[in-house]
């Protein structure tokens, strides 16, 4: 039964070369990267647009505490420059409009600051997600060119694709080091 078997295995022209079966490590170590690159890509493109979202929101914020600051500093501008029946009441507006427009630039600081923080992380993340998504190409790059390994039998293809995967996982390493 063991000759019957090598004889199957002779004619069915699946010959095995020397490097296939590290050809085939190779290649599903690779196919395994891609998948942890696109993931990487894809939760970076998440974040970006989450952050995209709440940078939009303290942007809003910022807006509307500037309209608040105009409208404080124009009642107060229009109280201390009208003549008024009550000028002791007129006067305590005044105050409260000036404190209030005090408070409002205070907090549309805070929000600008808080926004401007939010445009720089995003900005890093987007580069990140650039270097996830390089790396993911490059990693597809080199699969493609290890399995001509298999259908050229040159070692060639296998070293080179090899050499990209490793420039790949240096590009995706390099997103995790961006701050």
């Amino acid at each position: 039964m063991h000759e019957v078997l090598e004889g199957q295995e002779g004619h069915g022209g699946h010959e095995e070369g020397p490097f296939t079966i590290p050809v085939t490590v190779t290649l599903s170590i690779l196919a395994v990267l891609v998948a942890i690159a696109t993931l990487l890509g894809h939760r970076a493109a998440k974040e970006e647009l989450l952050l995209q979202s709440q940078e939009a929101d303290q942007w809003a914020f910022f807006q509307a505490k500037n309209s608040g600051l105009h409208g404080m500093q124009t009642g107060a501008d229009m109280l201390g420059t009208f003549t008024t029946v009550d000028k002791e009441k007129a006067e305590q507006l005044r105050e409260k409009y000036l404190k209030d427009a005090e408070r409002y630039t205070k907090e549309k600081a805070e929000a600008k600051e808080k926004a401007e923080d939010l445009q720089k992380e995003r900005a890093v993340i987007t580069r990140r997600g650039d270097r996830y998504e390089f790396s993911e190409v490059l990693l597809e790059i080199a699969l493609i060119l290890t399995s001509f390994t298999l259908i050229t039998k040159k070692r060639f293809f296998w070293f080179a694709g090899s050499l990209l995967g490793l420039v790949g996982i240096a590009v995706a390493l390099s997103g995790f080091l961006l701050h």
